[in-house]
């Protein structure tokens, strides 16, 4: 499990590769993510959206933008934890994706960002 911290806010990030399949004429690897947003900070905070940077060993990076994540903007307490579980299909058995949070304190109505740090995909027999 990858992990990092920005301004209290802890982002825990573990992966899974959940198989191939054949779309249009091509193969595509997927794989699942889970993400565990904990609250470390002395204040409420909400998720409003995410950006997402998607590598593929055989194509481009992807840019993906979208507000919340799983069509929920969720408000994490102190001391408190959102997870949800998503996922993407590649092209190739490897790849990785980063990215961050736009986040406001309820507090302060601040605007930060919560980084999610790399964490990699790679279907097991990809590599030894």
């Amino acid at each position: 499990m990858i992990t990092q911290v920005t301004k209290g806010i802890k982002i825990s990030v573990a992966t899974s590769f959940e198989g191939t399949f054949f779309k249009n004429y091509k193969t595509h690897f997927a794989f699942g993510y889970t993400i565990s947003i904990e609250n470390q900070s002395k204040h409420s905070v909400q998720l409003t959206s995410r950006h997402w940077q998607i590598f593929d060993a055989l194509n481009e990076m992807e840019i993906l933008d979208g507000e919340g994540v799983i069509g929920k903007k969720p408000v994490i307490k102190p001391g408190q934890s959102h997870t949800y579980s998503s996922g993407c299909l590649l092209s190739s058995p490897i790849g990785s994706m980063k990215g961050y949070f736009n986040m406001v304190n309820f507090t302060t109505t601040e605007k930060f960002r919560v980084y999610v740090p790399v964490f990699k995909f790679s279907a097991p027999f990809a590599l030894n």
